[in-house]
This record gives structure tokens, C-alpha cells and sequence, in this order.
């Protein structure tokens, strides 16, 4: 599995400089070149949205099982967790490093454990709207080809469900080997952080909230390259960009979205260059909008070098 997580970027990596090399790069130039500072600060607004509900989910979830957090220390925390998760292997190290900065507030189990059900949260809305979205493909396949035959949308779109939910079992049988080793154990926190006294309601308005911004800013970022998606793209080929971006290897997403997004822009009527361009706006402004996690850590460092 290292291995794999080794060489599964290099192949991506590989992959992506040969269509640079091969392709006509003047598509993604011209692309780029049309962005403008009005998407770019509603981007940038959108991911302070998102990382501010993100940690009022994840108090809201540590709560729930006895971890009591500052709301200002859960929004720090969380803007340095959303940096390092774009900037370290594997997607999930800036995760594994909030659960651990944690730890003193509750202990390193329970730390862990409201990390760990935060992220299920937001992965169930994520895989919710993937296989929402799959009732949108047929008005999306039928406007790129207006002659092609029902049966193939038909079996295309049988194909792609099937896809999510290979998808969704694979994840979740994961996470029950990894995670919920003994699950009966676990029952009743788990109602205690989804269903029990309206905590149901709490985490899907949070999670609805913080997928729509994850979608509205990839779209933004589509729209400003000049490849418009329409609702139906919006509902189709962007959260399945998303999701490439699970897949544990390369810099937190990176590699896997650009390549996801290039083969599923064509579907939406653009070109693969206007996918990667959005792609790579997309992670910009995420990246750039996780940057005040720089600051909370500066803080930390000068509160620590003075306390020594």
C-alpha cells in the first residue's frame, strides 16, 4: 500500500506532463488568462465559509462525545488542518495532525474519534450528492450528443451509478476494517453524534452547507476559465472531480482532481485543458484560502518560544 501511494502519483504526474507535451497547451494559457479578481474573491469568501462551518461541525461532533472546544480554537485548528491536508501526502495528514494538537482537550481517543466521525459527515453528503447526481447524467450525455440512442445513455449511465456505489461500498468497508474494528461498541456514540436529540439535523444542514460550497467554488472556477457547466455539470462532473481527490495519493488531492477533471470536462462540452485550467484554479483558491493556518502556527511557535 506505500508503494502504491508512491507510485500512484508518479503515474498521474507522468500522465498529466505527457498530454502538456502532447496537447496544444494555447486552450489552457487562454484559459487561465481569463480568470478576474471578482471570482477569485468569491472563491476565496466561499472556502472561509466552508472551513468556518467545517470546524462548527467538528465542535459540534467533539461535543457530542465529551471533547469541549473553543469555537476560535476549532476554526484555527481547522484552517491549519485544511493547509496541511493540501500541502503534506495522502490528503488527510493536516486530520491526523488536528486530532493530535487536540489531544489534551479530552484525551488522544476521543480527539481522534471526533475527527475521525467529522470527516464520515462530510464524506456521506459528498457521496450523497455523487449518486444524486447521477440522475443528471442522462440530460447531460443527451446534450453533447443529441442523436445518440437512449440504450447507451441507458447502459452510460447505468455504468457510472454503478461506479458510485462500487465507490461508497469500497469506502465504507474501509472504514469498517479500519476504523470500526469493533463497532458494537461504538453504536451509541454514534447515535450520539448523528441522531440522537436533533443531532441529525445539525450535521446534515453543516454538511449540505459545506458541500455546496466545495461544488460553488469548483463551479466558480469553471465559469471564470470560460468552460460554463450548467446545473448539470455542477450535479455531475464536479462531484466526481471531488472525489477523485479521496483517493490517497499525491498532495492532498492534487494530480487526481486535474486528471478526473480533464476527463470528465469533455462530457460538459469543454476541452480537457479547460478542465485541468479549472481544476487548477479550483486548488489555488482552496489553497489560498487555508493560508491563515500559517498564521495560527506562527502564533503557536512565538507562544512556545516565549514560554521556554
Amino acid at each position: 500500500m506505500f508503494i502504491l501511494r508512491i507510485l500512484a502519483p508518479l503515474v498521474l504526474l507522468a500522465l498529466v506532463l505527457w498530454f502538456l507535451k502532447t496537447a496544444d497547451l494555447a486552450p489552457l494559457e487562454r484559459a487561465l488568462s481569463q480568470v478576474s479578481p471578482l471570482p477569485v474573491i468569491a472563491g476565496l469568501i466561499l472556502v472561509q465559509i466552508q472551513i468556518v462551518a467545517s470546524a462548527l461541525r467538528w465542535r459540534f461532533t467533539a461535543a457530542r462525545l465529551g471533547q469541549a472546544i473553543a469555537p476560535g480554537r476549532a476554526i484555527g485548528e481547522y484552517y491549519v488542518a485544511s493547509l496541511l491536508n493540501q500541502s503534506l501526502p495522502g490528503g488527510m495528514a493536516g486530520d491526523a495532525i488536528r486530532a493530535y494538537r487536540m489531544r489534551r482537550a479530552g484525551g488522544w481517543q476521543a480527539s481522534a474519534k471526533a475527527v475521525l466521525f467529522e470527516r464520515l459527515s462530510g464524506q456521506i453528503a459528498f457521496f450523497t450528492l455523487a449518486l444524486g447526481g447521477v440522475f443528471a447524467w442522462p440530460s447531460l450525455l443527451a446534450g453533447r450528443a443529441p442523436g445518440a440512442p437512449s440504450e447507451l445513455v441507458s447502459v452510460e449511465v447505468l455504468g457510472l451509478g454503478a461506479l458510485a456505489l462500487v465507490l461508497v461500498i469500497a469506502a465504507g468497508l474501509m472504514l469498517a476494517a479500519r476504523c470500526f474494528a469493533r463497532a458494537a461498541s461504538l453504536v451509541a456514540e454514534i447515535r450520539q453524534v448523528f441522531l440522537d436529540r436533533g443531532a441529525w439535523a445539525v450535521q446534515a444542514g453543516l454538511s449540505v452547507t459545506i458541500v455546496l460550497t466545495y461544488v460553488t467554488t469548483f463551479f466558480i472556477a469553471s465559469q471564470a476559465v470560460g468552460a460554463p457547466l450548467g446545473w448539470q455539470g455542477a450535479l455531475t462532473v464536479i462531484p466526481l472531480s471531488l472525489l477523485a481527490m479521496l483517493i490517497p495519493a499525491g498532495l492532498g488531492g492534487w494530480g487526481t482532481r486535474e486528471a478526473a477533471a480533464m476527463a470528465l470536462w469533455p462530457l460538459a462540452g469543454a476541452d480537457p485543458q479547460q478542465g485541468l485550467a479549472a481544476s487548477l484554479v479550483y486548488g489555488l483558491l482552496s489553497l489560498a484560502g487555508a493560508l491563515p493556518g500559517l498564521a495560527v502556527l506562527l502564533a503557536d511557535a512565538l507562544q512556545r518560544r516565549s514560554a521556554a
